[in-house]
């Protein structure tokens, strides 16, 4: 099954998937583990689904939101929707960003303005707490690139292995 959000195709990035919804990672993440859930009918605003898909939605980020949790050893986690285009969402279908938060990440509520800038995707002001977390990342946006296919596909395996234990 060929897997669109929006009109990109990320069948390879997905690593959960229910009736109505699927988990993908992200081709430019904040900070490692930040993932997205999004609906698999392509609707803008989350008041478009229906009760059912609302329901699955839901459930797929609380779950999924736990499995992060865990598989990311975070304190907390950022869970955002962008509801439309005057909230800051730049892709015209529905998602929800699941971002793994740690006491030392020094981000605070300026995280939604990474969300903003460019919906996620822009990453500024980085600390050195990324070192002791996870492997390094670009801090200058200038240079970063979107993380290549192997990559994602390599990410969405381990997830989907990881959440496949239990």
């Amino acid at each position: 099954m060929t897997i669109f959000f929006s009109t990109f195709n990320v069948s390879k990035q997905v690593f959960y998937k229910t009736q109505y919804s699927y988990a993908l990672v992200n081709l430019k993440p904040i900070v490692p583990g930040h993932i997205l859930i999004v609906p698999l009918r392509k609707v803008p605003r989350l008041s478009e689904l229906t009760i059912e898909e609302t329901n699955d939605f839901f459930q797929t980020v609380k779950f999924i939101s736990s499995k992060i949790e865990k598989i990311y050893s975070c304190d907390s986690l950022n869970i955002a929707i962008q509801d439309g285009i005057a909230a800051g969402q730049s892709v015209p279908h529905l998602h929800c960003h699941i971002i793994p938060r740690y006491l030392k990440d020094g981000y605070g509520d300026g995280i939604y303005n990474l969300l903003q800038e460019s919906e996620g995707y822009m990453l500024k002001n980085m600390n050195n707490w990324w070192k002791e977390v996870c492997e390094p990342m670009e801090t200058d946006d200038s240079k970063r690139h979107e993380r290549t296919m192997e990559i994602m596909e390599n990410e969405a395996k381990w997830l989907s292995d990881e959440i496949n234990k239990e």
